[in-house]
């Protein structure tokens, strides 16, 4: 193969197609040179892209909110056929189609063999933990391109058991990379149980997933709150009651409308820290969901937090946000003895039994969150549309696999 197409980001609201080279089983010289390591990684693999998704998390750096540079590929939701192995790949054959946890992982250090796959040491010189097509994530090649390179495939690739099943499935499928365990996580570790009451911020796919997520483990009602009037029809579709942020009306006043109380055992934030203010024109206040959790959480619930929040936003509304520090009432939730969990999800400790939930039929997650196929071509409009808050997931489809 002599080449590879990638989406990158040129600057504030532009991506673009670009050819690059092919992908090699080589590790990026950043990380090979900050821990010492060769270049050559046996353990890896070679895919070729079957599905790849845009993201929430793409959007923040394609709006500029992140310290991300001109050139950044993008990319970290990604399924794909093996067309080569290294020599130490023992289980993982060219043809499997498998999905990618948008985590790297070594499945070696301290932190992989706790489960805490999204906090590995050993994929990136900046800070634990990396992920494909991230600004400060280790340098890794982005996913939304015609092939990308995955180290410690053994360790990393969920191998789909059966090829014709997982065509089938694909657009169910293709969450498992981030968003379905993503908001499965957010809804675990906010607590949701049998007979939970749940309060969703935001209904973005993750918002929708959490949602979705957050029934299959047995609520009685979730509730997701947005101000996008077609995102939250989109979540009505599939059984959740919803709120409206811009109508004025008291967060808790809305939730006790529906529940018969102004509070919730179980909550999660799916927005993070482009969370804006309640009413109609409201401005960006990046604190306004953390706070809204902690308002209609009941005393000892937990809040999950898969909403993204950064170290380093230029576009931060003062000089605290621009560094990720921003006006939680933590006095609120320690007053209420509420758990907080945040963090990049672990998508392992996940993806297989999801994958099962999917291949069964229980989870229909590619309605939930309106997948949408759209080709390699047409990133840049799936880009523009989902910025203005189209209810839709868009899937990139590089090779014309999708039935």
């Amino acid at each position: 193969m002599s080449g590879n197409r990638v989406v990158v980001y040129k600057g504030p609201g532009q991506v673009a197609i670009e050819s690059v080279d092919y992908p090699k089983l080589e590790l990026p010289s950043e990380v090979a040179n900050h821990f010492g390591l060769k270049p050559q990684a046996p353990h890896a693999a070679i895919l070729k892209l079957v599905t790849t998704n845009i993201c929430g998390s793409d959007q923040h750096m394609v709006r500029g909110r992140t310290t991300a540079p001109v050139g950044q590929t993008l990319g970290h939701e990604i399924t794909g056929e093996v067309v080569e192995v290294g020599d130490d790949v023992l289980f993982v054959k060219e043809g499997d189609i498998c999905s990618v946890p948008f985590n790297i992982a070594c499945g070696r250090c301290r932190m992989c063999n706790e489960g805490k796959t999204g906090i590995c040491l050993n994929v990136n010189p900046a800070r634990a933990g990396a992920a494909y097509g991230y600004v400060d994530m280790g340098g890794w090649l982005g996913g939304q391109a015609e092939y990308v390179m995955i180290p410690y495939a053994d360790f990393n690739l969920l191998k789909f058991p059966d090829r014709g099943q997982a065509l089938e499935k694909i657009l169910d499928l293709t969450m498992l990379s981030d968003i379905f365990p993503t908001g499965y996580h957010g809804a675990v570790t906010a607590g949701v149980t049998t007979g939970s009451t749940v309060y969703v911020a935001g209904a973005g796919p993750v918002g929708l997933a959490a949602a979705h997520s957050a029934q299959l483990l047995g609520a009685s009602v979730v509730i997701v709150g947005d101000m996008n009037a077609e995102r939250l029809a989109q979540a009505t579709s599939f059984g959740c009651e919803t709120v409206d942020l811009s109508s004025g009306t008291d967060l808790p006043e809305m939730i006790a409308q529906i529940v018969g109380e102004p509070e919730v055992d179980a909550a999660v934030d799916a927005v993070g820290f482009e969370a804006r203010g309640h009413g109609a024109g409201a401005g960006e206040a990046p604190a306004t969901v953390l706070n809204d959790l902690m308002t209609v959480a009941r005393a000892g619930a937990s809040l999950g937090i898969p909403g993204l929040y950064v170290t380093g936003d230029p576009g931060g509304i003062d000089e605290n946000a621009k560094i990720g520090q921003i006006g939680v009432r933590l006095g609120l939730g320690w007053a209420k003895s509420h758990s907080f969990t945040t963090g990049q999800c672990p998508v392992k400790r996940y993806n297989r039994q999801l994958m099962n939930l999917i291949l069964s039929g229980r989870a229909q997650i590619a309605k939930a969150v309106n997948a949408t196929t759209i080709s390699l071509d047409d990133a840049p409009q799936g880009y523009e549309e989902f910025d203005k808050g189209a209810a839709r997931k868009y899937v990139i489809d590089p090779h014309g696999m999708v039935a």
